[in-house]
């Protein structure tokens, strides 16, 4: 991964889990799942574990403004 796809934070790779981003969100895991599936939101699958960056989730929430 280049350095421009990983948001870091205390020189750690910050990724949050679907629970977390819906806890962000205020939405439920269950729309979080859908965007993944979409492609909406930007995410990576670590095995069976879905996982978005920090920077994605900011990305989706600019291009998503209205």
């Amino acid at each position: 991964m280049g350095p421009a796809l990983v948001a870091v934070v205390d020189g750690q790779c910050q990724f949050l889990s679907v629970r977390e981003v819906a806890g962000c969100l205020g939405v439920s895991t269950a729309l979080v799942y859908r965007l993944c599936d979409l492609g909406e939101l930007t995410h990576v699958r670590v095995s069976n574990a879905i996982r978005v960056q920090v920077g994605d989730l900011v990305a989706y929430l600019r291009s998503n403004r209205s």
